[in-house]
């Protein structure tokens, strides 16, 4: 009995504080943002009044003939078969009749009198738009303005009342692992909520110029198109407009175009029916872990400027070939597909700090942004290559050659031969193509061109400035014993 007094007086105590504390630790824990599954009840029903579902139709015509199954359309049909059913020469010449096509959106409310943010190719091709609220009331919708280029469109519907509508939030501040709300219609199954969290940030899909996409495992299936992406504050932070799959349903990989694009995109199409976007006039190329090497970098980062547009606000403000642009009015360009879309945001006019990397040291530069035209896209290449030889001849480029080849510039070697399965080969050189740099030394003769690679011998790799149809890009090619 004393014992057990003992241990109660001086063991009690300690239990209860341990307690207390592994309480208060577990409370701080639930509270934290993320620590586990929020409940997202009153965020779905508050948020969900703003998202809409989009019904389009469009008129197409189809063949009336069964054979359209059988022979396509720049194919002559077989003389018995003509003869047998009665069918026209081709099948294009076959009557037509008129068809009716269907697709389902979403979108988002972003005015109180009726503004709807969707995507573009949910409403592109469609003769009429009709859009169901979360009441069920249905309205005919028009197009304010498209932008193929960002896969944005503005509509707008002619409401009784004012609408609920979103807040937008700054897809810059998300984070990788934070938690995320979808909201839309997948396969027409309206006011459906799927969660998840930001898998990674500045994806490129599709080879898009402006390809900056949220990836999120939240689930996105046909019908989400345009339907927005919210973080736990309950603001937009996106818009779904794609998912990756083998099926043609979830897997977990999806993507939403940022909010502060979309807001962009927006003010613009409002206001004007149309973008314009900034321009910096440099064709660049993703920085890979050899020519992040060959160009003094710790890691491969930025965005590798290959060449830089005559009389564009890059060539003004001093960019250089070879130039690694890292960062981009202070924000890190990770890798190259960040940096059209930062580029494209800015507004016409503003001047933009950049921080890149010359010759292994940084510098600073400010280049005022230029109006992009259509026709001033920006051009990527990202092709490298590796091999155990060079395996190419080249040729003194000199005036008299150039003239006959079309050339209207005679400096560099021109490359005569290539061997199949080469290093040359496998990195994408061609014949026809001109040499202009070896290891960022000029060659314009034999000489020179051999030198420089003697000098290589001692690298791990080459690295060649490449002319090809007017543009320049960087190859490199790994030497191996």
């Amino acid at each position: 009995m004393v014992y057990v007094l003992h241990y109660r007086k001086h063991i009690l105590p300690g239990a209860i504080l341990f307690f207390m504390g592994l309480a208060l630790t577990l409370f701080s824990v639930r509270s934290a943002q993320g620590a586990y599954p929020p409940d997202f009840a009153d965020l779905a029903e508050k948020l969900s009044p703003t998202v809409v579902n989009i019904y389009t139709t469009q008129t197409v015509a189809v063949s009336s003939s069964p054979h359209q199954f059988f022979f396509p359309d720049d194919m002559e049909i077989p003389e018995p078969f003509k003869r047998f059913f009665g069918m026209p020469d081709r099948p294009e010449k076959a009557p037509k009749r008129e068809m009716k096509r269907t697709s389902l959106g979403s979108g988002v409310i972003v005015t109180a009198d009726g503004y709807i943010l969707t995507n573009n190719h949910v409403v592109e091709e469609a003769d009429e738009i009709h859009v169901t609220l979360n009441t069920f009331e249905e309205f005919e919708a028009t197009i304010v303005g498209r932008d193929p280029k960002s896969d944005v469109a503005l509509i707008k519907i002619e409401p009784t009342a004012d609408l609920p509508f979103v807040s937008f939030g700054d897809s810059d501040k998300l984070r990788v692992g934070e938690w995320v709300l979808a909201i839309g219609n997948p396969f027409g199954l309206q006011k459906t909520v799927t969660a998840g969290i930001v898998s990674a940030k500045g994806r490129a899909i599709n080879n898009e110029s402006y390809g900056n996409f949220i990836q999120t495992d939240a689930s996105i299936n046909p019908g989400n198109s345009g339907g927005p992406l919210f973080n736990l504050k309950g603001e937009m932070v996106g818009v779904n407009t794609a998912i990756f799959s083998r099926t043609g349903g979830n897997i977990g990989i999806g993507f939403a175009i940022p909010v502060n694009m979309a807001k962009n995109v927006f003010a613009q199409l409002k206001e004007h029916g149309k973008v314009t976007r900034g321009w910096l006039g440099v064709m660049i190329q993703q920085v890979t872990s050899d020519l992040a090497e060959n160009f003094g970098l710790d890691r491969p980062i930025g965005a590798l400027v290959g060449q830089v547009v005559p009389d564009s606000p890059a060539d003004k403000a001093g960019v250089k070939s070879g130039d690694v642009i890292i960062k981009y009015n202070g924000k890190e360009v990770s890798q190259m597909s960040m940096l059209p879309a930062m580029v494209a945001n800015t507004s016409v006019g503003e001047k933009a700090k950049l921080l890149l990397i010359r010759d292994g040291k940084k510098q600073n530069l400010t280049v005022e942004i230029g109006k992009m035209d259509d026709e001033a896209a920006v051009l990527t290449d990202t092709q490298t290559g590796k091999s155990k030889k060079l395996g190419m001849a080249v040729q003194e480029l000199t005036p008299k050659l150039a003239e006959s080849l079309g050339i209207e510039d005679s400096q560099g070697l021109i490359v005569t031969d290539i061997n199949s399965g080469s290093a040359a080969a496998e990195a994408g050189i061609n014949r026809g193509d001109i040499i202009l740099e070896i290891n960022r030394d000029k060659v314009e003769s034999i000489s020179q061109y051999k030198k420089a690679l003697q000098a290589a011998q001692e690298k791990k790799s080459i690295l060649l400035l490449v002319k090809r149809d007017g543009h320049t890009r960087f190859v490199v090619i790994e030497i191996k014993e």
